[in-house]
């Protein structure tokens, strides 16, 4: 009997290591005082600057010509807008047997958090599945979250993540809305600077999100708020993220079947309408939460190492199967006269 092919190691994210250090170095130097006012101060430059950034870089017209591929793209934001928060407002019935209110409300604002574009392509490509639609639907996802992930939490996660308040909807417009638009806007005249240095722009990416972290979890630390999570609850947490994945993957797999999508696409599905952004959920989560905002991303920073070690797992195994609709191309591809049978000769 053939034993199943693993993958020789799994994916842990260098990323991630940099960010538990940066949770440990917040945890043992918090920034406090006059640091903390200046922590906070580049923290909310870094959030501008990020969307900023993601802003020039979305193609205004690449976007336009993968609207032809709608029915997927739909899909994916459904997955990820609609079926994700109401599986997180499920999950409120865990409260408190389970989960503690405030990691609750982590959870539920990563059920609001858009996809990811960078691993969902990896992965896409390495299952042999459609990459371009994996691309668009992972931009599309990304920027509709500028816009539906502050707003669902507004009205999901009411007092904890700021309400429908003018305080709250300003910032959300002067550090998220309006950088991006800037961005945009700038995008003819940046665009090009921006190719040229993609990978030191990449470490400034990075580099800014550490940051945000860093403030974060030093007001965490600074407002004692770590006493309230035992490693019971952090266990309870990962044991509940464990179910969301699964039932994702196996709803984006399945779903798309019934919709009608052939494998190539529903690979893109399956890995665009099943994961999360880190990257989008920081910055955002210290925007929308404030204080609050290093217990409110533990469970996404849970949830991305998760994905990205199942995932890995099954885009090889995914590799490894036939693609039926391949065939059947191939088949259809044949001309009608070599497709039937030579007459008998009479």
């Amino acid at each position: 009997m053939r034993r199943p092919h693993l993958p020789a190691r799994l994916p842990l994210d260098p990323y991630i290591l940099a960010l538990l250090a940066t949770v440990g170095l917040a945890a043992l130097f918090p920034a406090r005082g006059p640091a903390a006012t200046l922590a906070d101060v580049a923290s909310t430059a870094a959030v501008a600057l990020l969307f900023f950034l993601y802003g020039a870089r979305l193609s205004t017209r690449e976007a336009l010509e993968g609207l032809r591929h709608w029915r997927l793209h739909l899909t994916v934001l459904a997955a990820t807008f609609v079926v994700f928060p109401l599986l997180g407002l499920a999950a409120r019935g865990l409260v408190p047997g389970l989960l503690t209110a405030p990691l609750y409300s982590g959870l539920l604002f990563l059920c609001l958090v858009p996809s990811t574009v960078q691993s969902s392509i990896a992965f896409t490509s390495i299952a042999r599945g459609n990459v371009p639609a994996a691309i668009c639907a992972g931009s599309f996802s990304s920027l509709a979250g500028i816009v539906l992930t502050p707003l669902l939490a507004a009205a999901l996660l009411g007092g904890d993540a700021g309400g429908f308040s003018f305080d709250s909807l300003l910032k959300i417009t002067l550090q998220l809305l309006l950088p991006f638009l800037l961005g945009q806007a700038l995008r003819p005249r940046v665009g090009g600077f921006l190719v040229r240095h993609k990978q030191v722009l990449g470490r400034v990416d990075r580099g800014s999100i550490l940051l945000v972290v860093y403030a974060a979890f030093s007001a965490g630390v600074v407002a004692g708020i770590w006493h309230r999570v035992s490693l019971l609850r952090l266990a309870a947490l990962m044991l509940v993220e464990a179910v969301l994945l699964a039932v994702m993957l196996l709803a984006t797999w399945y779903g798309a079947a019934r919709l009608g999508f052939g494998r190539a696409d529903r690979i893109a599905i399956q890995f665009a309408g099943s994961k999360k952004s880190l990257a989008a959920g920081l910055p955002m989560a210290s925007v929308l939460f404030g204080a609050h905002a290093a217990l409110a991303v533990l469970p996404l920073m849970l949830f991305h190492q998760m994905q990205l070690m199942v995932c890995a797992v099954i885009a090889r195994r995914r590799a490894q199967d036939p693609a039926p609709e391949l065939a059947a191309d191939r088949v259809a591809d044949v001309s009608p006269a070599v497709q039937r049978p030579a007459p008998r000769a009479r």
